[in-house]
């Protein structure tokens, strides 16, 4: 009590350790920082919306999470950031990293809980806390991973042990641009899944039956974070694959029709305003492979026809309306 009142309890202390250098449902841990995963992790937030969060981060991905109303303070990766968390406390700490140094470093900074990945010192690998050992098996288990059908929103909250009821992704980036075209096409692929990408002709085809009529964007901005947050938020919609703009597409509020292949299209909760289209015929999928071994790639199967039939379906949908 000071001054006759009564003190607010000071703000939990939260540390959230994702850098991208591991996706939280995949066994894969990659030298290509995973800015679609950083991105759709904010969705905890909103359970630590009360707490004073800082967020350790690799410098690529520190566009995703600038200006972010619910993090408090960003800190890039780098020895710096390690030796200040290291000498700080924390009430929990929340590592969503499987690399086994970052583990390391999760369970040696002063918290009195801790949630997600942690270290096993025996065998100097990565091993799950309690809440977190059904993600831990999904990253384990191929064909497990390939049926489950929760999305990867719902098990983020899962392992921090809040209730799912379809929280967004938080953007801290105000867009510069204005809506001006009805449609984006977000074609090119990263190079970890090439088997991603819808075949060119396709794109080119797709164009030509949504032109009359609907003006048309080609994906910009891939040399610059900022510049890419920019052009997504100057198209009305977007056709995409399930990738990092999709995510950013959703973070904007923006009606997506997705194309799948090799990744498990369950695990992205659309809101409510996307639309995803799988090809047929494919026993083999979801592959989670970089490669196709069959005749002709299962993305070359969907039809640019039914695309353009589920873009104008998404099109005319009121706002808000499932589909």
């Amino acid at each position: 009590m000071k001054g006759g009142r009564l003190e607010s309890p000071p703000m939990k202390k939260v540390l959230i350790i994702k850098l991208g250098h591991s996706e939280t449902l995949d066994p894969e841990i990659s030298q290509t920082t995973s800015l679609g995963d950083v991105l759709r992790t904010t969705v905890i937030l909103h359970h630590f919306k009360n707490a004073r969060v800082t967020w350790l981060v690799d410098e690529k991905a520190y566009p995703l999470l600038e200006g972010n109303p619910l993090i408090h303070r960003i800190l890039p990766y780098g020895l710096s950031s390690v030796l200040q968390l290291k000498a700080e406390a924390f009430d929990t700490v929340v590592n969503f990293e499987k690399v086994p140094g970052l583990c390391a470093l999760a369970d040696s900074i002063n918290a009195w809980r801790r949630l997600g990945f942690r270290f096993d010192a025996a065998t100097g690998e990565a091993r799950a806390y309690d809440g977190c050992e059904r993600v831990f098996t999904l990253c384990r288990d191929t064909e497990e991973k390939k049926r489950h059908t929760e999305s990867w929103q719902k098990l983020l909250m899962d392992i921090i042990g809040a209730p799912w009821t379809g929280q967004e992704y938080v953007l801290g980036y105000a867009p510069k641009s204005k809506a001006v075209h009805d449609v984006g096409f977000n074609h090119i692929v990263g190079p970890k899944w090439p088997t991603k990408a819808w075949p060119e002709a396709h794109w080119k085809r797709l164009e030509t039956l949504l032109a009359p009529g609907l003006s048309v964007s080609w994906q910009k901005g891939l040399n610059n974070l900022y510049d890419y947050i920019d052009w997504i938020h100057s198209c009305r919609a977007l056709v995409t694959s399930d990738s990092l703009g999709l995510h950013i597409a959703l973070a904007l509020r923006k009606p997506v029709v997705v194309l799948y292949g090799p990744t498990n299209a369950n695990e992205t909760y659309l809101y409510g305003r996307g639309v995803g289209l799988y090809p047929a015929g494919y026993d083999c999928l979801p592959c989670f492979s970089p490669t196709c071994s069959q005749e002709v790639h299962c993305l070359k199967t969907i039809a640019p026809t039914q695309v353009s039939e589920a873009f104008r379906t998404l099109r005319s949908a009121p706002a808000g309306a499932a589909v």
